[in-house]
């Protein structure tokens, strides 16, 4: 089959990915063991690869029965009674948390701090809104969707807030569905650059090919965004979580092919859909 492949050079692991993922290796090549609170990435198959190295991912309910051990703390953050555990327990926790993470949480607990009333627009149960929330003592309101909207007694005045892999354009919709309410809303844009400016480049990617692949692990937040930013400029995008997924039929001679992924997706896994699409 005759078709051309290019992957995108701006898809792959962002820096808060990479940082934690270093981190891990480096305890992993020095004692072969480590503890990490929840997935490393949401992408299964680089976790399959730490897990052979000795990583152990574990649940907050693990976590609560470990004493004098290491544990990660993945890029997505932990709220503050993670660390307490840990300093009751003599836990070393080993602090990947991303910059723009620990950033946000510091701007939510000062607002907090402060008597502010906080909405925080993000994932119900994701990591990295857990960790959000929990620097309110759990008193900040959380939507995911907007017609959540309708069943809350908003304040008359609020701080809102993003996880920071949400889309732009939903959030500054939410910002201006609130005003149109009557709330009168302290916006803070707290997305991540490295996240919502892919959205800007994928729409130019996506549309000079006449198929997408876009390759993310099923449980990524942020793989669900950037799909969808293909989707909407190229129909002809498919999702797979590995060259498994791929199917001969999705191609025909001639087709041009590119090939994209989340913040979550290692380079390693685009590299090997490229050579499987190549051979089918």
């Amino acid at each position: 089959m005759n078709v051309t492949v290019e992957i995108d050079e701006n898809s792959g692991f962002c820096f808060g990915v990479v940082y934690a993922i270093q981190m891990a290796e480096d305890v992993l090549d020095e004692t072969g063991r480590l503890y990490c609170l929840g997935d490393i990435v949401h992408n299964d198959e680089e976790v399959a690869r730490l897990t052979a190295k000795g990583l152990k991912i574990i649940n907050h309910d693990e976590f609560k029965l470990l004493k004098n051990e290491r544990v990660l703390i993945r890029a997505h953050g932990e709220p503050p009674e993670t660390y307490k555990l840990a300093l009751d327990n003599n836990i070393e926790l080993i602090d990947a948390s991303c910059p723009v993470v620990l950033k946000l949480q510091n701007r939510i607990r000062e607002a907090y701090n402060d008597e502010e009333k906080i909405l925080i627009y993000g994932k119900h149960g994701h990591a990295e809104v857990i960790g959000l929330q929990g620097q309110t003592n759990g008193d900040a309101i959380v939507i995911e969707k907007f017609e959540e909207l309708d069943n809350i007694e908003l304040p008359k005045k609020i701080q809102l807030y993003s996880q920071t892999t949400k889309r732009t354009k939903n959030l500054y919709a939410l910002r201006d569905l609130l005003v149109s309410k009557g709330v009168e809303v302290n916006f803070n844009d707290t997305l991540c650059r490295q996240v919502s400016n892919r959205d800007i480049h994928l729409k130019e990617f996506a549309n000079r090919f006449n198929k997408i692949i876009f390759v993310s692990g099923k449980k990524s937040s942020n793989g669900k965004v950037l799909y969808d930013v293909c989707k909407d400029i190229n129909p002809n995008t498919y999702f797979v979580s590995s060259k498994n997924d791929l199917k001969k039929e999705w191609f025909s001679t001639n087709d041009t092919i590119g090939i994209c992924g989340a913040t979550s997706t290692p380079q390693w896994q685009m590299d090997e859909v490229k050579e499987t699409i190549l051979t089918l």
